[in-house]
Formats: structure tokens, C-alpha cells, sequence
């Protein structure tokens, strides 16, 4: 007894974790799933608040919808099933669902006799009427003709018009794209054969073509359903991954659809471009331009009514949507349903206080195209009254007034009188100069940005200056022009930390005057310079604070602790220290202990210019000068000394080509005495090794030859190593690349396949014996 009530209070305590979770996140998917399987195992009156809890959150959830249903179908509440079922079956177009009215519609016809049956078979016709066209559809075809084929017939009249009803649901269901639409085919051949073998042929070969055009859409069809999940939840969208790949699905589908693509007639082909768009909106409800493309899609295919219902019910769906409410008043006006419109206006607009400046100008504009100047005129001198009011709806009324209107006066007067409010909105101010400009109006262009620049900070400035320049160069004379832009330089120095320097001439100057439109006084590459010139200078007095900081923590620690807390290096960005930067190689690994600075075989950095570049461990780097031939380490030698990845090609050869490079000994042929490396070969800096295939041939005929072979090359790495050793290392990272180009090289030649011999000297063969 004991356990049962802890199991009741971890239930309730489970569950009460759970609204909390869904009180503060209302969509969360996993609480809403974890709330509905918690209210599979309650009495009904404790399940109902859950469920209508969870539908109103999620209301095109078919498998809560079902789980509610059921729960009520346990209990025998048909009236409270029959009410699920009218709120939910024509939103949730999902199959499981319908096949469960299915099931409640015969439990409660099945024993009202004659009356009862006709009850079902208008059930099934109007569930395949509108889930008929789904692909997972098949079951419930099958269902209604084995439903039919059930049906008594006393009378041969009876008897007839129960066979043309089987074999109508038989030549509507083998026409459509289901998973079962082979199995139905093979049904409806058997069926016609035992009704009639001379008029089955006449039959089959009729609907033969459609049903190959069937069974071809079903399987393209099902490329894109396979990508579609059936389980997921309408939520907001949140911008994942999972969320943008079913929107592209389900984008796709409809697309599909769109084309017809079993060109079957335009009504067929509707309806189950409506059926897709449903079932998309199952799982995209909240998606805005989900509804406005199902109700552009019914306007433009002639059917108004049907899109001024989609928007309805987008409107319920996302009642905060301000786009759909205008794009469901353009609909209504353009169809010339001006009242219909004017309240979805007025209900953007609500009460008035809380109004968007949008709002506010749009509908002036609306009241103005179908109620004319005064109508306009009269809402926007309300509006202005209103403390929410910004000056975008006097930029907005000005406009229009001009434009449409053609009164120039009335524009100027409200341009002013918003001048009086909005003096500190410096894009109020530009618009203003705009409407002035357009008028040619010089003498006030010139005082209104006087007026505007004596009382805008000069940080709010900026673009006020940058418009008031380019009226002196199209307006002004030299000297006006040269003074503004000497006055702008005055006011914006004093907002910089390099005013002095703001104050100076520059060439950038000289361009900006000269420049027209999409015209330089220069080309495009001295447009960067300049542009990278004036980056420079404005942060050449950072320059030592970024050199100090780029030189590591060594130099902050020679920083006095009481300087180095007042400066305002802490306050920068900590720049790397790119002088000690080296090519990353995953394989490279420091061994405990060893200090970078240690080279191979004793040898100090100082003293050898081979030193160890990149901090490799001893052995590790003893390695690498035990691998390299000595050819290849006089050739390294001799590279000259770079800045940066992209040295001067042709000095790079010409050194090479004039390079004294040491060739190895011969044979009686001439060819270069290498060595045939049996085993694998060292391949990278850091000593791994890869396996290389063994190349047969004539130099390996014997054991005896092969050993042989072995110990010279054992002997020849041994005086290798010593020459190494006295060989200088490079000292920077594109001269460390080059060694792993030239090492993987050299490899490759002792493989068999060319010669590690220089290629640039022309001394030695590109081959081996």
C-alpha cells in the first residue's frame, strides 16, 4: 500500500514539474508529450482539463485529438466524442484519426439496421473525401469496400447497386498515389472476372493506363513524403535545423503537387493541392507565409471566398500577425470590399493610444485612395495628437500631400510644424532637405541644416554633415564647399579620441568632392589604398600599445606591477604573439620536459643555423635529420632566406639553378646508387611511417641481392646522419613546408619512382637501377 502511494506522489510531483515547465515555456514539446502519456492513466474528469490544456497550445495535434477521443470512447460519453471529433477532424487531416471516427461511427450504427448502414457508408464517404487522396490512405479504401461487399442485398436491384458502388470505390482508389495501390489493382482485376470476364477486359483495359499513371506518381510522390516528419508538433518557429528542413519538405511537396504531375483534371488537381496545403498546416501553424501562400493560391485560382477563409483562420491562428491583416485587407479591397477592409485597418489601429506609427500610415493612406483628401486629412490631424505619434507619419502625410495631392504648401507646412517636434531626429531632418530639394528651395536647404546642426550633438550628427556636403557640391561654389567641410572636420573632431588628426587634409577629401555617383577621380585599387591609409591613421597611435601587448607575457612581466595596473593595456585587445607561430600537424607532440630551444644530437641553436625550428621533441627531430639524404640538406641550405609564404619565384630558382648541389656515388651505368627501402619508408616531421608497395623488378631477383642492398643502406644512413649534423636547418615556417615537399619528394624517389637527385641541376638521371 505503502508503495502504491509513493508511486502516486511521484506521479503528482512529476506532473506538477511539468506545468511548471509548460507555464514557462509554452511549447515545450516534451512536456506537452510527458502531460498527455500522465493523462492516459487518469479518470476522465481529471484527463479533460490536460487535454483541452494541451489542444489549446497545440490544436492541430491529431494524436492528442485521438488519445482525447478514446479516453472518452473507454467511458461510452458519446456525446462528448461527437463534439471532439467536429472540432478537430476537418483541422487534422491525419489518417490514425479519421480511422478512429471510423471506429465510433460503426460501434454506434452497427445494430440500427438498415438505417445504421447508410449511416456508415455516408461516414466513409465523407472521411474519403477529404483524407481519400492521402498515401497511407489504402487502408481505409480497402476497409470501405470490404464494408460494402458486407452490405445485404434482398433484391437484384439491390444487388446491382451494391456492385456498381464496390466498383466505383474500387476505380477511385486504384487511380490514387497509396502505398497499397498494387494490392488494390490486383483486387479490382479479380473482382471484375468474377462479376463478368467479357465486360472485366473492356474494364481493365480502360483503367489500366490510369493506374500505371498511379502507380508511377505514388513512387515519386513518396521520395518527398519519406522526407516529411508526421510526429512533429506545430510550434513556433525557432529557427533549427529540423524546423528549416521540414519547411523545405513540405515546400517541396506542394510544389510537386502544383505540377500536376498525373494530369488529372484541374478539380481533382485542386483538391488535393488543398488536402497538401492542410496537412502542411498541421505542422506549420504558426508559419506565416504558409497561410498567405494557401490564400494566395486560392485567389489566384478564382476562388475569393475560399482565400478570404484561409485568412480568417490565419488570423485565428496567429492573431498578432500585422503582415497577414494587411495582406488579407489588400485582398478585400482589391475586390473592392472597402468596409471589410476598413476593420481590418481599424483593428490594427485598436483603440488608438497603443497605435504603431505603421498603423497609423497605412490607414491614412487607405482612407485616401477610397475616401479621398479630406478623409486623409482629418484622421492625420488626430493622429498627430496622439503622444505615440513619431515623425513618420508627418514624413508619411507630407509625402502624400505632395505627391498625390500636388499641394507643395500644405507638404511644407506639415514638414514645419514637425520640425518643432522632431528637430533631434536627424533622418526627419534629411527628409526634409529631400522634400526642400525637390522643390530646387536653396535658401532654406541651407538654413534648415544650420538650424538642425547648432542643436544635434555632434555624435548624432554625422549624416546631417555627410547630406549638407554633397548640397554644397551640387548647390555651393568652392569656398562654401571647402567650408563646410573644414567645419564638419571641427564639429567631429571633438567626438574622437584623434581629434588632432581629423582636423588635417587628406587626400580622401579631394576624392569624396570630385566624385559623382559611381565616378572616382581614381581607380578602384587606389580607392583601397587610401581607404587602408586612413584605417592606419587613425589607429597609428595604438601602435605601441599593440607591439608591447604582441610581444607575449615575458614583456608585461618587465612592466612595473604599479604601471601595468594604471596603463590601459588590460583595457585592449590581447593580440598573439605571431612571431612564435608554426605550421600545425596533428601527428607533432612535445614531450614532457624538453624545452623548445633543444635541437637533435646536441647541437646548440645558436651555433647551428639546422636548428630545430618548430620545438620538435630530440628524437623526434633526430629523426627527421637521420630520414633526409644529404642532397636534399645542401639544397635546403642554400634557399635563400624569405618573408612571408610567397617568396620571389625566379630568385628562388636562379639560387637553386647557381647552387652547388653534392651528387651521391655511381655506378659503372652512371645512375644514382639509391638504395631500395624494403620496408616503410619515414614519411612526415614527426617519425611516423607509412606503408609503401614494394616495386618489383630486376634489383630484386634474390634474397642475397636484397641483403646486400640492406647493409649499404644501413651504412650509407650512418655517414647521412654525420653529414646532416653539419648541415644549417631552416629557420622559418615557409622554409619548414618546404622541407616536408621535398621530404615526401625524396621518399618517393627511394620507393623507385623518380630520384631524389636535384631536378633544377640536370646532374643526375630520374631514374634507379
Amino acid at each position: 500500500m505503502a508503495s502504491v502511494d509513493n508511486g502516486a506522489q511521484s506521479e503528482t510531483k512529476d506532473q506538477a514539474t511539468t506545468s511548471t515547465t509548460a507555464a514557462t515555456d509554452p511549447y515545450n514539446v516534451e512536456a506537452a508529450e510527458i502531460l498527455a502519456s500522465s493523462a492516459q492513466h487518469m479518470p476522465i474528469a481529471q484527463a479533460a482539463p490536460i487535454y483541452e490544456q494541451i489542444l489549446s497550445l497545440f490544436p492541430t495535434a491529431s494524436k492528442f485529438w485521438k488519445q482525447y477521443a478514446e479516453a472518452h470512447m473507454a467511458v461510452n460519453n458519446d456525446d462528448a466524442i461527437k463534439q471532439i471529433f467536429s472540432r478537430c477532424l476537418l483541422n487534422c487531416l491525419h489518417i490514425p484519426l479519421w480511422r478512429c471516427y471510423i471506429r465510433f461511427i460503426r460501434k454506434v450504427n452497427e445494430k440500427k439496421g438498415a438505417d445504421g448502414q447508410d449511416e456508415i457508408r455516408k461516414a466513409f464517404d465523407f472521411m474519403l473525401g477529404y483524407v481519400g487522396a492521402d498515401m497511407a490512405s489504402g487502408p481505409v479504401w480497402m476497409e470501405y469496400i470490404t464494408f460494402l461487399k458486407s452490405l445485404p442485398a434482398q433484391t437484384a436491384q439491390e444487388e446491382s447497386i451494391r456492385m456498381t458502388a464496390i466498383r466505383k470505390t474500387y476505380q477511385k482508389a486504384i487511380i490514387t498515389p497509396t502505398h497499397h495501390v498494387e494490392q488494390l489493382w490486383r483486387e479490382y482485376e479479380n473482382f471484375e472476372n468474377s462479376v463478368s470476364r467479357q465486360l472485366a477486359k473492356g474494364l481493365v483495359s480502360e483503367y489500366q493506363p490510369k493506374y500505371n499513371s498511379a502507380r508511377a506518381v505514388y513512387r515519386e510522390q513518396k521520395k518527398y513524403v519519406d522526407e516529411i516528419d508526421y510526429n512533429m508538433l506545430a510550434v513556433p518557429p525557432t529557427g533549427s535545423f529540423k524546423e528549416e528542413q521540414q519547411w523545405m519538405a513540405w515546400k517541396r511537396f506542394l510544389t510537386f503537387e502544383k505540377g500536376n504531375p498525373q494530369r488529372i483534371d484541374s478539380v481533382s488537381s485542386n483538391k488535393r493541392i488543398i488536402f497538401t496545403y492542410e496537412q502542411c498546416l498541421m505542422y506549420l501553424y504558426h508559419y506565416q507565409d504558409v497561410w498567405y501562400d494557401y490564400a494566395t493560391w486560392h485567389a489566384k485560382s478564382g476562388s475569393i471566398d475560399s482565400a478570404i477563409k484561409v485568412f480568417q483562420r490565419a488570423l485565428k491562428a496567429l492573431p498578432d500577425s500585422d503582415t497577414l491583416k494587411y495582406a488579407y485587407a489588400e485582398l478585400e479591397e482589391s475586390r473592392g470590399a472597402i468596409q471589410p477592409a476598413r476593420k481590418i485597418y481599424e483593428s490594427l489601429l485598436g483603440d488608438g493610444v497603443n497605435a504603431t506609427a505603421l498603423a497609423h500610415i497605412q490607414f491614412i493612406r487607405f482612407l485616401r485612395r477610397n475616401e479621398g483628401v479630406e478623409a486623409a486629412r482629418k484622421y492625420f490631424l488626430d493622429a498627430r495628437k496622439s503622444p505615440d505619434c513619431s515623425y513618420h507619419v508627418y514624413v508619411a502625410y507630407a509625402l502624400i500631400a505632395f505627391c498625390l495631392d500636388k499641394d507643395s504648401k500644405i507638404a511644407h507646412n506639415i514638414f514645419e510644424a514637425g520640425l518643432k517636434r522632431f528637430m533631434h531626429e536627424p533622418v526627419y531632418i534629411l527628409e526634409y532637405a529631400d522634400f526642400l530639394s525637390r522643390l530646387n528651395d536653396e535658401r532654406n536647404i541651407r538654413a534648415l541644416f544650420e538650424r538642425a546642426l547648432s542643436s544635434l550633438p555632434p555624435e548624432e550628427s554625422v549624416e546631417v554633415w555627410k547630406r549638407y556636403i554633397q548640397f554644397e557640391q551640387t548647390y555651393g561654389d568652392l569656398a562654401s564647399m571647402l567650408k563646410v567641410e573644414q567645419r564638419r572636420k571641427e564639429a567631429l573632431s571633438r567626438t574622437g579620441e584623434d581629434g588632432a588628426s581629423a582636423l588635417e587634409s587628406s587626400l580622401q577629401d579631394v576624392v569624396s568632392r570630385y566624385s559623382f555617383m559611381d565616378l572616382w577621380p581614381c581607380s578602384s585599387k587606389d580607392l583601397d589604398h587610401l581607404a587602408r591609409q586612413e584605417w592606419l591613421a587613425k589607429n597609428i597611435n595604438k601602435k605601441a600599445e599593440k607591439s608591447a601587448v604582441s610581444n607575449g607575457p615575458a614583456t608585461l612581466d618587465k612592466i612595473p606591477a604599479g604601471l601595468a595596473s594604471n596603463s590601459n593595456v588590460s583595457g585592449k585587445v590581447i593580440y598573439p604573439d605571431t612571431s612564435q607561430t608554426v605550421i600545425y600537424d596533428p601527428r607533432q607532440k612535445l614531450e614532457a620536459g624538453i624545452p623548445p630551444s633543444t635541437t637533435a644530437s646536441g647541437f646548440k641553436a645558436a651555433s647551428n643555423p639546422l636548428s630545430n625550428p618548430i620545438g620538435l621533441a630530440p628524437n623526434v627531430f633526430d629523426e627527421v635529420l637521420k630520414a633526409t639524404p644529404p642532397a636534399l640538406i645542401s639544397f635546403l641550405a642554400n634557399l635563400p632566406v624569405v618573408e612571408g609564404p610567397a617568396p620571389n619565384v625566379d630568385i628562388v630558382l636562379s639560387i637553386c639553378l647557381q647552387s652547388d648541389v653534392p651528387v651521391g656515388k655511381t655506378g659503372k651505368s652512371g645512375t644514382t646508387q639509391t638504395p631500395m627501402l624494403s620496408g616503410p619508408a619515414t614519411s612526415d616531421l614527426s617519425g611516423s611511417s607509412r606503408s609503401r608497395p614494394v616495386p618489383s623488378g630486376s634489383s630484386f631477383k634474390t634474397r642475397d641481392r636484397q641483403s646486400g642492398k640492406r647493409k649499404d643502406r644501413d651504412r650509407q644512413e650512418e655517414d647521412e646522419t654525420a653529414t646532416v649534423q653539419s648541415q644549417p636547418l631552416p629557420r622559418d615556417v615557409f622554409r619548414i613546408r618546404q622541407i616536408q615537399k621535398s621530404r615526401a619528394a625524396a621518399t618517393t624517389s627511394q620507393t623507385g619512382s623518380v630520384s631524389y637527385g636535384s631536378a633544377l641541376s640536370g646532374d643526375l638521371s630520374g631514374s634507379t637501377t
